[in-house]
């Protein structure tokens, strides 16, 4: 696909940096946060008894809180202590973590990351939500990871779904869900300094929570990083330096069931590359309520407000030109959950989101028109049925109306049953639909006629019917297991169709994605456990008879064949902690990248409570490797890494 200006090829030499830490003396992380005890830790939650998993909770799957033990869906969860013993700074790296996500890294700020296929820097089929606010362009249906910089400290845990969860949380859920949930105010009192020092990265932040009147608990931050080079690129520095700040804010009050939220972020960054410095900024306010409506109902509203801006140099025959986007969105989500007959919860809600895109457009390519007013509404409602003790149905439906092909349907049934073996069979069946964006319906190469791309004036909704056959169980008290079959049948995916006056974007790929995916756990000792899980992935798509296709196959994908993982969790006494994650990654296609091996290591020391002291070394095994490519580019290779840290709780 031509829309490589998001991400180009090969970034440049590096300009002037806005800033750099150059004052700071000595760059130590200060993660100020509770240092939990050991016997507090939960890698991944595979080490819990089936009555402890009965009491640990996730929301994303059914928009609810629901058992982990009893969710018909494969769900992966990365706690905050995942995070910490990982030694992770950014978001995408957390993910990697999550053993059925396959996250390939591009660059500083450039990660291509998605499940079960469908991986590019500009996937579209996975859905990525901090606290209820969707990280989603109507641009192409994606995310911009270059924007989502996170204070990782404030990280409570990360819901990953493989599958389609379109039912609950509508287009564009096709292949995953990942939700970030941010912890409580209540529940990051006190003062935190951070900072990394590293050969390649360099963050300071600052944290403080406070309380009012017992019920009230608020906290303010602010963050600035620096990166270097992220590795080599045809023999020389990547050129891809980052730079960004960061702030916010969260408050809540909370009684007697009632709770209200109000959090906002303003952020800032740039990143070098060729012919000149990308630019992005921003800000959101989101606002959550929840009130008890008698015993059994609870009403629960949602509102956020955001604003993004990106300024993109691009290459043209006439020398530098920029491409601009300013992205103004507002989201609201009402939703009632009651049980109204025995054995039924019933959950439903309506969604509106409204956004007004406006760009300005180089030579070389143009969205048109430069400005459009988008909205998107939905209805969707779900009745989890209790059909005998331990038999489980899940009946869910989503009607959601988009700007380009109006109303999509988007049903969902699930099937759990537990087990007297300690263990949970389930199974689904689901319709997932990713909606158009406007690279299939507005883009233009060149900005003027006549074109050499179009964006397809009939361009559909692209379609998935999945099927999943599932097991959760614990055989013995130190092992657990979770295993997932899948199969999802596509239909009319974008394909780039040949014409005499240009080429256009249409709907005539189609095939199907299959697979298994799995992780395990095993507590050796009280001091050591085990980790480990992967997918298998095998993808047939095929143009339809009938039918020509220009680069439309290509652009779908670059996925791996197979991703494998294993974690090592280790108390060296009471002070000291010692994390290896290795993960291999099978070769990818086109354009190729060999498979590779990776290794990172984080070594703790916590000589009191409430401080830590860290190593992280990454990409162990090589001096480079390339994780990801695009066309006519050698690709960044990521290289070695070394980062002191420091985890302090005032």
């Amino acid at each position: 696909m031509p829309l490589l200006f998001l991400f180009p090829d090969r970034p440049g030499a590096p300009s002037r940096p806005a800033f750099r830490l150059r004052h700071t003396p000595l760059y130590l992380c200060a993660v100020l946060g509770p240092v939990l005890p050991a016997a507090a830790r939960h890698a991944d939650l595979a080490d819990l008894s089936l009555e402890q998993l009965r009491e640990v909770v996730v929301t994303s799957v059914s928009r609810r809180e629901e058992p982990l033990a009893t969710t018909a869906a494969s769900v992966f969860v990365i706690h905050a202590e995942d995070i910490r013993r990982s030694g992770a700074t950014s978001l995408p790296e957390a993910l990697r973590l999550a053993p059925s996500l396959d996250v390939a890294r591009a660059g500083n700020g450039h990660y291509a990351i998605s499940a079960r296929g469908f991986n590019n820097l500009l996937a579209n089929h996975m859905l990525v939500m901090i606290d209820g606010r969707t990280l989603y362009t109507p641009l192409f249906s994606g995310v911009l990871w270059d924007a989502q910089e996170l204070m990782i400290e404030d990280i409570e845990r990360i819901e990953v779904i493989s599958g389609p969860s379109s039912a609950m949380w509508g287009t564009n859920a096709v292949n995953g869900l990942v939700h970030v949930f941010t912890r409580r105010p209540r529940d990051t009192q006190g003062s935190l300094v951070s900072a990394v020092a590293g050969n390649r990265e360099r963050s300071l932040a600052v944290r403080h929570g406070g309380s009012w009147s017992g019920s009230g608990a608020w906290r303010v931050y602010a963050r600035r990083h620096d990166r270097s080079d992220s590795g080599r690129s045809a023999g020389e520095d990547s050129g891809d330096e980052a730079h960004g700040v960061q702030a916010g804010f969260r408050a809540a009050w909370e009684g007697e069931g009632r709770s209200f939220n109000l959090q906002g972020d303003l952020y800032e960054g740039e990143l070098q590359q060729r012919p000149s410095e990308r630019q992005v900024s921003g800000g959101n306010l989101l606002g959550r309520w929840r009130q008890p409506l008698g015993e059994a109902s609870q009403a629960t509203a949602r509102l956020y407000l955001e604003r993004t801006r990106r300024e993109q140099p691009v290459l043209s025959a006439a020398g530098i030109d920029e491409f601009e986007e300013t992205l103004d969105s507002l989201d609201a989500v009402l939703q009632l959950a009651t049980r109204p007959a025995e054995g039924h919860e019933v959950m439903a809600g309506a969604g509106y989101r409204r956004a007004h895109d406006r760009v300005r457009n180089p030579a070389s390519f143009a969205f048109v028109p430069a400005e459009r007013e988008l909205s998107w509404s939905r209805l969707f409602a779900e009745d989890r049925i209790e059909l005998r003790e331990g038999l489980q149905l899940t009946l869910g439906a989503s009607l959601e109306r988009n700007p380009y092909t109006g109303t999509e349907f988007l049903p969902s049934a699930r099937l759990a049953w537990q087990d007297d073996k300690a263990g949970l069979w389930w199974a689904s069946a689901s319709r997932a639909v990713r909606a158009p964006a406007r690279i299939d319906r507005d883009y233009r190469v060149p900005a003027e006629p006549p074109y050499q791309l179009a964006g397809g004036p009939d361009f559909r909704a692209e379609v998935s019917d999945v099927f999943e056959l599932g097991r959760r169980a614990r055989p013995q008290p130190a092992v657990s297991y979770s295993m997932t079959l899948f199969h999802h049948e596509h239909r009319r995916l974008r394909s780039v169709t040949p014409r005499a006056g240009g080429a256009v974007l249409e709907n005539h790929i189609e095939g199907y994605s299959r697979g298994a995916e799995g992780w395990a756990s095993w507590q050796v000792t009280s001091r050591w456990k085990l980790g480990a899980g992967g997918v298998l992935l095998r993808q047939h798509l095929r143009v339809r008879p009938g039918r020509s296709d220009a680069g439309g196959l290509q652009a779908l994908g670059n996925d791996p064949r197979h991703w494998l993982s294993l974690r090592s969790s280790l108390d060296l006494g009471k002070a000291m902690s010692w994390d290896l994650s290795l993960r291999r990654t099978g070769a990818r296609p086109q354009p190729r990248v060999e498979a590779y091996t990776g290794l990172d290591t984080y070594l703790a020391w916590r000589p009191r409570a409430g401080l830590e002291l860290g190593l992280a070394l990454r990409n162990l095994l090589d001096a480079h490797h390339a994780e990801w490519r695009q066309l006519r580019s050698s690709g960044v290779q990521p290289g070695r890494e070394a980062s002191l840290m420091l985890r302090w709780q005032l």
